[in-house]
């Protein structure tokens, strides 16, 4: 069984009796302390949603672009100019790992390289490493390191002059 209580009182310290003035008791007051002072940080950088979401899409939205261009090289026939074919996709690989995230940089290379070699190449969807294979990769890797160091540079521009 529950008994109710009265709520007690708060504690007071007891504090003998000194006069200020003659009827009147004297409390005594606590030091004042310094007021406390923060160190000022610098707020946190915060990405716009719209930067971070195109950083989560850009490996799959350049595997898409790849896939299109693909289809049109072969809806058109323009398979036998392959240096064409590669300088798009070197066009591609940059404007999709301007957006990738830094460490993605390499997959974004390899799915258009995947893309490029499997059909505009050998153009029955088989990899292999011929010379020219192993040309398409290596300027297609430089493409994504040339955009992923656009991306940095732009980046850093812009943390320099925010701060």
């Amino acid at each position: 069984m529950a008994t109710l209580h009265r709520p007690a009182t708060a504690y007071r310290p007891y504090v003998p009796y000194a006069p200020h003035t003659p009827h009147t008791p004297h409390t005594p007051r606590a030091p004042r302390l310094p007021p406390v002072t923060l160190p000022r940080t610098r707020p946190a950088h915060r990405a716009p949603p719209g930067r971070t979401l195109a950083r989560d899409l850009a490996l799959p939205l350049g595997a898409l672009g790849a896939a299109l261009l693909v289809t049109a090289l072969m809806l058109t026939g323009e398979t036998a100019h392959a240096a064409v074919a590669l300088a798009v996709f070197a066009l591609l690989t940059v404007a999709g790992s301007a957006f990738a995230r830094p460490a993605l940089v390499p997959v974004v290379a390899l799915v258009s390289w995947m893309f490029y070699d499997g059909f505009v190449v050998n153009q029955r969807s088989d990899l292999a490493f011929q010379p020219q294979d192993r040309t398409g990769l290596l300027v297609l890797v430089l493409a994504g390191v040339m955009g992923a160091g656009c991306a940095a540079a732009v980046r850093a521009v812009r943390r320099h002059s925010a701060g």
